[in-house]
């Protein structure tokens, strides 16, 4: 299955529907519910993933999704979307309007097709093999590109709101150059490097496929890459764990870092 130019944008305005449904219990004083592994939940998600699924089986009929908050009946094949329809919940629960809807094609293992879309920021990323990377912003889009390194300048590090720790901390200081912290919440740290406004995100801690597979998409049509502990591009489907191990997204795949350890 391969993504043509209207079937992107077809994923853009479902992703863009999730979002204003997410928005309007973003502008009230909604509740929170823990799931079975003390994940935070709210009406915001269940929502989105209505729309999204509702969406996605009349544009795409047949196709598996799978998703953070429910599954189309029987087993993922090769072929399928995975979906977080709203990742960086604990961005929403916070309200710093960090928060993304994650709608991935997965085929073979590798995410050929990516949305993302921040709607308290009115961004929108997309990709799909052969047709680039893209940014919707104040209804103009603009193709995105990685930014090369700059001599003298330091590697600028992006890193999570919410999570990092000990762990992160241990390898920034095995980084044998100049750097600057930047954060951010949920897949935008990927968009970021996307768009070229960082260079490099160790991920050290777990995170679930449907975290990942959009914007890894992304990413990589940018020209970037996401890699295992192992130096290996990150790999998706329903015969793998749900959590990730280490992963490191860069802006090159050429730049060296220290070991995911």
């Amino acid at each position: 299955m391969r993504i043509d130019k209207k079937q992107l944008q077809t994923l853009c305005g479902i992703a863009e529907a999730a979002g204003r449904e997410i928005m309007a219990v973003y502008a009230t004083d909604f509740p929170a519910w823990s799931k079975a592994d003390d994940s935070p939940l709210t009406e915001a998600d269940l929502r989105a993933d209505r729309v999204i699924r509702r969406g996605l089986e009349a544009a795409f009929p047949g196709v598996y999704v799978l998703s953070e908050e429910s599954a189309s009946a029987g087993s993922a094949p090769g072929t399928f979307f995975l979906v977080d329809p709203l990742d960086g919940t604990k961005e929403f629960l916070k309200r710093n309007d960090e928060f993304t809807v994650n709608i991935a094609l997965v085929q073979g293992g590798e995410p050929v097709a990516g949305v993302v879309q921040a709607p308290a920021l009115g961004e929108l990323f997309f990709a799909a093999r052969g047709l680039g990377a893209w940014k919707r912003a104040r209804d103009r889009t603009v193709p995105i590109k990685t930014s090369a390194s700059v001599p003298g300048r330091p590697l600028r590090v992006m890193g999570s709101r919410s999570h990092g720790g000990e762990a992160l901390s241990q390898w920034l200081a095995r980084l044998q150059c100049d750097h600057c912290f930047v954060a951010a919440g949920s897949s935008l740290k990927f968009c970021r490097i996307a768009e070229g406004e960082a260079d490099i995100y160790p991920r050290l801690g777990p995170t679930s496929q449907w975290d990942t597979a959009a914007a890894q998409a992304v990413l990589q049509e940018a020209g970037g890459a996401v890699l295992d502990a192992q130096g290996r591009p990150l790999r998706y489907g329903a015969d793998r764990p749900m959590l990730n191990g280490h992963f490191i997204a860069l802006a090159d795949a050429a730049l060296t870092y220290p070991p995911l350890a």
